[in-house]
């Protein structure tokens, strides 16, 4: 019973030492990911774009730069690259034809997969020095930190 007890006050070091840990998995996350896209024909950004139309559906540029935290003109101009390259297309809006959203093309759609298959096969072969209820306690760990992050 005890253990539910949230404690509003943690141990600085402690704190300190998962931020230091967090922010070094993300680094080798950032790495290696670079390294798997270095096989491909897209940049770093249009991974992420592609990536958020894969999850995500179509979307309209302003609703992709949010989601990437970048200048609309930044965002038109990777969309401008990306359509070059047939990985996604511009389409009006039945409904309105002031509205343009970004479609994912077939293109696209392969190489996002391809790549987030082989960041997965990199990180099964990581987990395979945990056991199965590690692997458990991490997943119920990094998605209740993911939901609370979300919430401010």
């Amino acid at each position: 019973m005890a253990d539910d007890i949230k404690i509003a006050h943690h141990d600085h070091h402690e704190v300190a030492f998962l931020e230091k840990e967090l922010r070094h998995i993300s680094g080798i996350i950032k790495q290696k990911g670079r390294q798997i896209l270095n096989a491909y024909t897209i940049t770093p950004p249009q991974f992420v774009a592609l990536q958020w139309l894969l999850e995500q559906g179509d979307m309209t540029i302003g609703d992709l730069s949010n989601k990437m935290y970048l200048a609309f003109s930044t965002t038109t101009d990777l969309i401008d690259r990306m359509e070059r390259s047939e990985l996604v297309q511009r389409i009006r809006d039945d409904q309105d034809r002031r509205v343009v959203r970004i479609h994912l093309l077939k293109e696209g759609e392969r190489i996002i997969e391809e790549v987030i298959a082989k960041r997965q096969q990199y990180l099964e072969d990581i987990l395979k020095q945990f056991n199965k209820d590690e692997v458990a306690n991490l997943s119920t760990l990094l998605e209740k930190l993911h939901q609370e992050m979300k919430k401010n």
